[in-house]
């Protein structure tokens, strides 16, 4: 098996971290340094770096009708009127976790939010940065069983002027929509391809637990 060694977080120094905008996400402008793989160090690096902390996103699959449920809502980031790609995305479950919440209960208390569903089952798939070059976010993916006779229609915090739409669609479906370039966003990428090749065991697990 191919192995190697890595460099470690204390292989990088920080010079320099300053917040230079607070709004609904902060930007910092950070200096630093980093050992170099031919040995040393490298100059001063600056970055700025849009700190938006952790998000917790969902897969809710319903193993009986193998169905997942995706979420619509607008993202001003895909916004470009030079593209014929709407700005409404359809995506996985997902929201921030705030302080003092875990990412366990993120995931659940979203699914209630945005879809009306009610998640059991609840397993973490895997966890990632999201573009580390520029924004400090960490992902963590999570699947979830879900009955998706009971889940529908629009939703959204009003507060926070969410405006969401519910599709519950066959996972087949799903597939096909990520390949024509329906979903195009890296967390719904990523989470239904983790989807692909797991849901064998997820059926075999969730409804033979059913049966117990």
């Amino acid at each position: 098996m191919y192995q190697f060694q890595q460099f470690t977080q204390q292989d990088i120094e920080i010079l320099k971290d300053e917040t230079v905008y607070r709004g609904f996400f902060k930007l910092n402008k950070v200096q630093f340094k980093h050992k170099l793989f031919a040995g040393g160090w490298s100059g001063v690096v600056t970055r700025e770096l849009l700190i938006k902390g952790a998000a917790s996103a969902v897969i809710a699959y319903d193993p009986v009708l193998d169905n997942v449920v995706l979420v619509e809502q607008v993202r001003i980031g895909a916004y470009d009127p030079a593209l014929k790609q709407s700005p409404w995305l359809l995506e996985l479950i997902a929201g921030m976790v705030e302080e003092g919440e875990t990412p366990e209960s993120v995931a659940l208390r979203e699914s209630e939010e945005e879809a009306g569903a009610k998640i059991t089952h609840l397993q973490h798939c895997l966890s990632v940065w999201d573009s580390p070059g520029g924004v400090l976010e960490r992902i963590h993916l999570f699947v979830g069983k879900v009955d998706s006779t009971q889940v529908g229609g629009l939703h959204g915090l009003a507060e926070e002027n969410e405006d969401i739409r519910v599709h519950v669609v066959s996972r087949e479906t799903a597939y096909q929509w990520v390949c024509e370039g329906k979903i195009d966003n890296g967390i719904a990428v990523m989470g239904l391809q983790w989807l692909a090749l797991n849901y064998p065991k997820l059926k075999m697990q969730w409804l033979s637990s059913s049966h117990d």
